[in-house]
């Protein structure tokens, strides 16, 4: 692998005591691959990604790319951040005002003679999509402009790993999702391989091939997208990806394998359904997204619909069943039922998700 970090802990002093930041993670990313982290407020994510940049030290484990150790807590080793040829975007951009984007892209080439130099900075430019506005300044640009030309610079000396911390949340919500997806589509082009830090769920969509989820800096879960939404490894990542509910469910012994009892009803052999000896007495907490539930007005369950939120295709619909259990759907936009209404639903599972019953 590429980008390799093991067992890596990251640690702040904080008055008499020592908080860990970061508490033994270990990750890799391959050639060219694209990771994203993503977690809520103070998970570690940013503190995961100034410790591979060299801006902290580690306080335990060990940190390398292509086979160079960058980091080693056991033995001391820490490369200065000059020294691991890693680029960086931050969400404020970082650049100079009163140069022009080409000059901005140029800035970290000084080594270079002048005719590489500018050759350089016109295939960023060009990589970018903004060779026609190399001499404007970054005032007369675009916030999308202004992000594409700090990727540009922070391409153009050719660094091995490229680190980019919340690198839309000043954006627009609209441009967030595209232009992340402009820069994987960049990054991809360019063979570059990159570790990206946000709190959007969709920013991580659009751009990892692979996303980790943090909490209280440890690492959760590293996997593709759609192992995070439909196989998610704890109760944490359930919760924290996607929209749905957990609710109580037992599985039992069927004549064809087991299945499970559940406030919507039986569900009967549906794919990764575990044994009922898996929880104490078969009883367990499902997890049911909200694309799990299918709006059926000849069903016999019936819902209650408590809240609604309109997300132009479809509603997200948060429904109450008569047995008190809270669940939420995805229904078309065109069935606009009322808060208050009762609708029918079923339940239609392609994988079962469960956990140990909460609080057993």
């Amino acid at each position: 692998m590429f980008l390799s970090l093991d067992q890596v802990s990251v640690r702040y002093a904080r008055s008499a005591a020592t908080a860990s930041a970061v508490d033994r993670v270990s990750l890799s990313l391959p050639v060219a691959g694209i990771g994203v982290l993503i977690g809520p407020s103070g998970c570690g994510k940013t503190s995961l990604l100034r410790a591979v940049a060299g801006l902290e030290p580690l306080a335990g484990g060990r940190l390398s790319i292509d086979g160079q150790v960058l980091a080693d807590a056991q033995t001391g080793t820490h490369l200065p951040p000059e020294a691991r040829r890693i680029g960086m975007v931050f969400q404020d951009y970082a650049l100079f005002p009163h140069l022009s984007v080409a000059d901005n892209v140029a800035f970290g080439l000084h080594g270079l003679p002048r005719a590489e130099r500018s050759h350089r900075v016109q295939a960023m430019l060009d990589l970018v999509g903004l060779a026609h506005a190399a001499q404007r300044l970054p005032h007369q640009l675009s916030g999308g402009q202004q992000q594409r030309v700090a990727l540009a610079r922070a391409l153009a000396p050719q660094p091995r790993l490229l680190l980019l911390d919340e690198p839309f949340s000043s954006l627009d919500v609209d441009l967030r999702e595209r232009l992340a997806q402009d820069v994987r589509q960049i990054l991809k082009q360019h063979g570059t391989a990159a570790l990206v830090v946000t709190h959007d769920q969709q920013e991580a969509f659009a751009m990892g091939d692979v996303i980790g989820v943090m909490n209280r800096g440890r690492l959760e879960q590293w996997d593709d997208a759609y192992s995070l939404y439909h196989r998610p490894a704890s109760r944490f990542v359930a919760q924290f990806i996607g929209h749905g509910v957990f609710t109580p469910a037992q599985i039992v012994a069927c004549a064809h394998g087991p299945c499970l009892h559940t406030p919507l009803g039986e569900l009967d052999d549906p794919s990764g359904c575990p044994l009922p000896t898996a929880y104490p007495g078969g009883h367990c907490d499902l997890l049911l997204r909200a694309d799990d539930i299918v709006h059926d007005d000849d069903s016999p369950v019936k819902a209650r619909i408590e809240r609604k939120s309109f997300r132009g295709s479809e509603f997200l619909y948060t429904l109450r069943l008569d047995s008190g259990e809270q669940i939420m759907a995805h229904v078309p936009s065109h069935h606009d039922h009322h808060v208050g209404e009762w609708i029918g639903i079923r339940a239609a599972v392609d994988h079962v998700v469960t956990f140990e019953r909460e609080g057993a």
